[in-house]
């Protein structure tokens, strides 16, 4: 696979208004508590049931012979805040030491903290590249964020942060993050973005706070799902372009957007089994090509009338039309059962296999 966007803890130190997810926020003692021990609880199963090697085949560089040559994969660990105290000593570090482990003798694997960078320093710089971390992205440079409005302090904050990067050899990354391909080079490297005008996510999802606040401007045109970090790809797990998103309950998505209702989850399944479970299922064969407007064509939802369920009303009133909102429509009135179905095929297949190789083990 070529990339997994791992969210491992809730826990954040900012409520951003435009955030995607209403999770991401500030927990004090007990929900604090409660969040990083969800966290600390299910990512030794979740990393368990990744794929054994992350690597994948580049389509769009074949060799001279023909054959397609084999790159490592990616795992970008995001929050919430990936750096925040106490998830940064009780997560973040142990998850990244983890999947060291796990694929040292595999293919390796490219291993992207992102963090909105205001907790940077130089003792977390050094931690992290003690432990193997190819790329710090830094995510929150924008007018979001608080303290961060304009072009002025963007620019001050984007310097700093440059000159700390670099005084632990580190260099900016040469390739932008629109495009998939930019973990080909070698770390390590840091990078910025935020949710400006014009970057692929300034139009915002239409989630969580950015929806409450009435802050997305997407409209009909705006095919979030085709496109990266959307669910373009995302079954063809053995090629360039997959990538799948994990929330830290163990749920699985196809995008970053995430789907009404996940797909599957890592604390009973691996994610290789999930993946493939659902090839041929038509409305994640549209997904993963990148055309939802086409996913219940088996179900008697036509291409307009997924259209036409793509309209709503933004809190505030508006009219708003997107396909990711008739996305949600069809999972939410269509989709459990069939989702429920492939657990249910994966978990007989298990047990079949499970009940094969007791049989054969010396008694």
């Amino acid at each position: 696979m070529e990339s997994i966007y791992y969210v491992m803890a809730w826990a954040c130190h900012r409520k951003c208004r435009h955030c995607y997810e209403e999770r991401f926020r500030p927990y004090v003692r007990g929900a604090l508590d409660a969040v990083v021990a969800e966290a600390e609880r299910n990512f030794p199963r979740i990393i368990e049931n990744l794929p054994a090697r992350l690597t994948y085949r580049d389509l769009e560089s074949p060799q001279a012979d023909g054959t397609l040559p084999e790159k490592t994969g990616r795992i970008i660990l995001s929050g919430g805040e990936s750096l925040l105290d106490p998830v940064r000593e009780r997560i973040t570090y142990k998850v990244i030491e983890r999947l060291r482990a796990k694929y040292a003798d595999e293919g390796g694997v490219k291993i992207v903290v992102q963090t909105t960078g205001d907790l940077v320093t130089d003792r977390i710089v050094d931690e992290l590249l003690a432990r193997g971390v190819w790329m710090v992205s830094v995510a929150g440079v924008d007018d979001f964020h608080v303290g961060l409005e304009g072009e002025e302090r963007q620019g001050k904050f984007v310097e700093t942060l440059t000159a700390l990067f670099e005084r632990h050899g580190m260099r900016a990354s040469g390739l932008s993050s629109t495009t998939r391909n930019w973990h080909e080079e070698p770390g390590p490297v840091f990078s910025f973005f935020g949710a400006t005008p014009d970057s692929w996510i300034g139009k915002l999802w239409p989630r969580g706070r950015a929806w409450k606040n009435d802050l997305s401007s997407a409209t009909l045109d705006d095919n979030f799902c085709n496109r990266w970090s959307g669910g373009l790809n995302f079954l063809r797990h053995q090629y360039n372009g997959s990538e799948v998103s994990i929330e830290p309950d163990g749920s699985v998505y196809p995008c970053c957007i995430k789907t009404k209702l996940p797909i599957g989850n890592l604390l009973e399944d691996n994610l290789i089994d999930i993946l493939d479970s659902l090839v041929g299922v038509p409305a994640y064969q549209a997904i993963t090509l990148g055309h939802p407007e086409r996913m219940g064509l088996s179900h008697g939802w036509s291409e307009a009338t997924f259209i036409a369920k793509s309209r709503t009303l933004t809190p505030a009133g508006k009219v708003y039309q997107n396909l990711c909102i008739g996305c949600d429509r069809f999972h939410e009135q269509v989709l459990g059962p069939v989702l429920e179905e492939a657990r249910r095929l994966r978990r007989a297949k298990r047990v079949t296999h499970e009940s094969a190789s007791a049989a054969h083990r010396p008694q």
